[in-house]
Formats: C-alpha cells, structure tokens, sequence
C-alpha cells in the first residue's frame, strides 16, 4: 500500500504520542516533533506507511534514548489478554464453528493497536467482533487452503494480541512459524512477547529481522524471506502487514480490524470492520 497525504499528520501525531511515554522531558519531546517534522517533506508518496513509520520510530529513541517505550504497556496488555484466555478459550469450545470463531478471537485482539492512537477496550471490543459481521470474508478460501497446508506462515502484529492468536493456532491444529518483529517498535510483538503470550508452546517463533512496525520485506532477513518465499500459507495479521504487503503476488490472508480512514479506502470497509480478506489465493509465492 502507497503512502497517502493522511499517512504525514498521522506520522506526527504518533511521533509525538510515542515521545510522550518515551521521556518527559519537553525539550527532547519538542525535538522530536522538529525532526519528524522536517522528515516528511522527503517521504515518498510511493513507499508503504511501515517504511517511513520505521524511520520515525527510531528517531524518538534516538532522541529520547530510550528504546523500548512501550514495554509497560506491552506487559499490561499481555497480562489482560491472558486473564482472558480461559474465557476465550471456552467460548470456541461452545461454538458451532470453532475454526470461524477462532479467528474473530485473532481479529478481535487487532484492537491492542497503540499506533493509531484509537481508544480501545479489550473486553468490549472483542465481545463485540464475536457479534459482528464480516466486512470481507473469504472463510471458504481459508478453510479450503488450511486443508491442503502443510505448514503455516503467521506473520504476528502487536504483543497482547499474539495471545489471541495462539488461540487461532490451536485451532488450525497445523505446525505454524509465528513471526515477530525483531526490535521494539511501538507495541509491536518481540520474541520475548510472544513467549509470555505462551506462542512457544503452540508455534516456532521467528523474527522477521525488521525493526519496522509491519513487514517491509527488504528490510527483514535474509532467513525470513527465504521462508516467505516459500510459503503457500500465509497468515497476516494489523494494518501494518497489511499496509506492507497488500500489493505483493504471493498468497496471503490478512486478518485485521480496520483502524483509520487511509485503510477503509484502501481495502474498501468502514472503520471498526472486520476484515478476512484472501490475495493470490491459488498462486505460488513468487
């Protein structure tokens, strides 16, 4: 996906959103604003938004000296998520689809997004999305897909949301490799955040070997995207996978909650849609 003129004031706001949790001091908060700032007149338009968000994230760390700025709220929203996991846990068992219920779970943990600064309620909000209707469904693709998988390519987005996915995995009862990001950035999930979601023990973890906030394939590994390559099942999960990789040719299923303005018209839903939407579905990756 191409970067649109929404993307530049939204660069701003979550540089100066992140500079506020990173450091309270004022004058590096001001000088984040003043570099980010000055950035966006040199983004290209042709680039994905997780391409430019990667260079906004690093310099607030780099300003502000600190790293990790979300590791509090990453742990938080991991703690909630697996209070909640019993309760969803349940809730499949009881369904009568489990596999359809299991990835409005996935979807629903889309929500524990601190990129796009949209207020959120992890209780409510995924009570909601096992009430709602699909904006997009391919299930029947999906479903034809997992049968004739052999292995799973999950491409992971934020840490509290990897718990709901580990309940999708479980489901799909096929190997997966869940993959992370592989340097903080925002909320984004890390191996050690996927480990406390207990993903270990349902999936081999991989990092993709970016340190962008989706998976921008020239940045990530040489190991990653022999693996990609590879893949005939691919699982993507956010806006940021689905900002960088809408326009690859390999088969993919994003899995997200539509978030701002810039993806209902890109992917055509509204906001607070709920998305199940198959590309390429029948071509090998290339």
């Amino acid at each position: 996906m191409k970067t649109y003129f929404d993307c530049l004031p939204c660069f701003l706001n979550q540089a100066l959103r992140a500079a506020r949790i990173a450091t309270g001091d004022e004058g590096k908060i001001k000088e984040v604003l003043d570099e980010v700032g000055s950035m966006l007149k040199d983004i290209p338009l042709e680039s994905s938004p997780p391409e430019s968000g990667r260079l906004i994230y690093r310099k607030v760390s780099e300003i502000t000296g600190n790293w990790d700025p979300f590791r509090e709220i990453k742990d938080k929203s991991t703690k909630k998520a697996m209070s909640l996991y019993p309760s969803l846990k349940s809730h499949v068992k009881k369904s009568n689809d489990r596999l359809l219920t299991a990835i409005r779970i996935a979807i629903a943990g889309n929500v524990i997004d601190f990129g796009p600064g949209r207020a959120f309620d992890i209780e409510k909000d995924t009570d909601k999305t096992l009430k709602k209707e699909f904006a997009i469904c391919d299930y029947n693709k999906f479903k034809d897909c997992l049968d004739k998988a052999d292995e799973i390519l999950y491409l992971g987005d934020n840490a509290g949301e990897c718990v709901f996915d580990r309940i999708l995995i479980e489901e799909m009862k096929k190997p997966v490799i869940y993959v992370v990001r592989n340097t903080p950035v925002i909320n984004d999930a890390t191996y050690e955040d996927a480990v406390k979601a207990g993903i270990d023990k349902v999936a081999t973890i991989l990092s993709s070997g970016t340190d962008a906030p989706g998976t921008v394939l020239k940045t990530c590994s040489l190991e990653f995207k022999n693996i990609y390559k590879n893949s005939k099942f691919i699982i993507s999960k956010g806006q940021g996978n689905y900002e960088a990789l809408s326009n690859e040719r390999c088969a993919i299923f994003f899995l997200l909650t539509v978030k701002c303005r810039v993806i209902t018209n890109d992917i055509g839903a509204k906001e607070g849609d709920i998305i199940l939407k198959g590309i390429n579905i029948g071509s090998s990756p290339i």
